[in-house]
């Protein structure tokens, strides 16, 4: 038995190339999507609907700055604003960072290792249904106040089942990916010699794998208990004592780690040869992974100032350990990658832009979070933390458009022009600063996390909430704008030129 599922579009990537004329008709298309299992069309619906999510999401992001704006005066009803908080946090790592990355890995992980196709593809496919069903479940009952704290029971049970298959669906489709590059390579590639793409989506994925099922086991037990005695777990208001460490740091530094991948591969194309080093980038990447630990174990380090320098050094080498390696791999990476600019073959992409962008927010998050911790928790229950998740979740959408622009053409057969991307790249880069940076300022002065009225601190609260409502707004014209370039050149742009040779040399450097 074999981990590649044979079947006429998984084993030929003709149908994907044939003109939309020749299609027989149009419910032909959209059933061939729906019953897919050729990987790049599994990618495109990953990237696409992630992509639709984005923009929802960022809006949703503009409301809660809109809302904190005054917080003497409310624009949304109360009942609902609990619920838009976590709604933000739930949409940012699971409803667009995480199946945008994994979408990219299905998409182009195949190509790069020489596979006849993706490893369970129509599993993938079944983690696709999964995860958009779960989606829209959890969307349904924050919508009617079932979220965590909510106060309809029943819509609460329908986020625990949404929230499941969201959780189901994302390890399928990790499965498939961390299947393909471990036993579905060409023959006389080792692992070593994986595209540092690749090797970044199967860290990824395993990570995921490691993480999600603990997500999956806590939910368990905490929907049994609130479907019964609702006494052991804190019932509904206990709900992100025991799953809330997945919507926050370090959980959401593992969807960012094929950001790394993404950026290198980038700037391998942009040198024309071999990254110096190249074994650096893979522990670099190896390193981010560390978030795995805390994310797992679900614990937290922070330094003990108060002691003697014995106290101080056993509470420094912990905090070390689960915070900052992963913020050491970032920067391997990073000094790798401008290494190699330094090669006088070097030809600026306009794809570099994004992604070499979308990595620095990435690490600005990190730090942030290495901030928050060392600080002891002295931010807690404040805004910086939202800032911190909005930092590395806009930042793997920037990254998201690095990568869309440099694999588009071997994934969708078209050229995306180049002068946009460089500009919607920064104007992405501006947005992410404005909806994160002021919430770092605001989180110094007390300003309160998941509160919208009722709170006063000295300083311009008006001011730090109006730039981080324009920043999510600007983030929404951007993926918007970005989502429209794309369909446009990718339907009827210039066919890619890109020879089986070209894409070879761009995805082993």
């Amino acid at each position: 038995m074999t981990a590649i599922d044979t079947s006429p579009s998984a084993t030929s990537s003709s149908s994907s190339s044939v003109p939309i004329a020749t299609r027989s008709t149009l419910l032909g298309t959209i059933g061939a999507y729906l019953t897919a299992s050729d990987h790049k069309r599994i990618g495109r619906l990953l990237i696409s609907v992630s992509a639709i999510f984005a923009i929802g999401t960022a809006i949703e992001g503009a409301v809660l700055g809109v809302e904190r704006i005054s917080p003497s005066s409310s624009i949304v009803d109360a009942g609902i604003i609990v619920q838009l908080f976590s709604a933000l946090r739930f949409d940012l790592i699971f409803s667009v960072a995480a199946p945008l990355m994994l979408g990219l890995a299905v998409a182009v992980v195949p190509m790069q290792v020489g596979a006849r196709a993706l490893a369970f593809a129509r599993a993938a496919m079944f983690g696709f249904y999964l995860w958009l069903f779960g989606v829209v479940l959890v969307g349904s009952a924050y919508l009617n106040n079932g979220g965590p704290g909510g106060g309809d029971a029943e819509m609460v049970d329908l986020f625990f089942a949404g929230l499941g298959l969201v959780i189901a669906g994302l390890l399928l489709i990790s499965a498939s990916v961390a299947t393909t590059v471990l036993a579905s390579r060409r023959a006389g590639m080792t692992l070593i010699e994986t595209p540092i793409f690749s090797w970044s989506a199967l860290v990824a994925s395993v990570s995921m794998l490691l993480t999600l099922p603990v997500l999956g086991g806590a939910l368990i037990y905490v929907a049994v208990d609130h479907a019964y005695e609702r006494a052991t777990f804190g019932a509904t208001e206990g709900v992100n004592a025991w799953i809330g460490w997945a919507l926050t740091s370090p959980q959401i530094f593992i969807v960012a780690i094929p950001t790394l991948g993404v950026l290198a591969q980038i700037v391998a194309t942009m040198t024309r040869g071999k990254q110096p080093l190249r074994a650096g980038l893979f522990v670099g990447v190896g390193l981010m992974s560390t978030a795995v630990i805390g994310a797992v174990t679900q614990s937290s380090h922070t330094v003990n100032f108060s002691g003697n320098i014995s106290d101080i050094l056993k509470s420094l080498i912990p905090y070390l350990f689960f915070n900052d390696l992963s913020i050491l791999g970032v920067l391997v990476v990073l000094g790798l990658c401008l290494l190699a600019l330094k090669n006088e073959k070097a030809k600026l992409n306009a794809a570099f832009v994004p992604a070499f962008l979308g990595v620095g927010m990435v690490l600005t998050g990190m730090v942030g979070n290495a901030v928050y911790k060392i600080l002891n928790f002295k931010l807690a229950n404040t805004v910086f933390e939202e800032g911190v998740l909005v930092y590395v979740c806009y930042g793997v959408v920037l990254s998201g458009i690095g990568a869309v622009a440099h694999f588009g053409p071997r994934i969708w057969g078209r050229e995306i022009q180049s002068a946009p991307v460089l500009g919607l790249g920064l104007l992405g880069f501006f947005a992410t600063v404005l909806a994160s940076l002021p919430y770092f300022i605001a989180g110094f002065a007390d300003q309160p996390a998941s509160v919208a009225n009722g709170f006063d601190y000295s300083g311009p609260i008006w001011l730090w909430n109006s730039l981080v409502a324009a920043g999510h707004a600007l983030m929404a014209l951007v993926i918007l704008l970005f989502f429209a370039l794309a369909a446009k050149s990718f339907r009827s742009g210039t066919i890619s030129t890109a020879t089986s040779a070209e894409l070879f040399e761009s995805v082993n450097g």
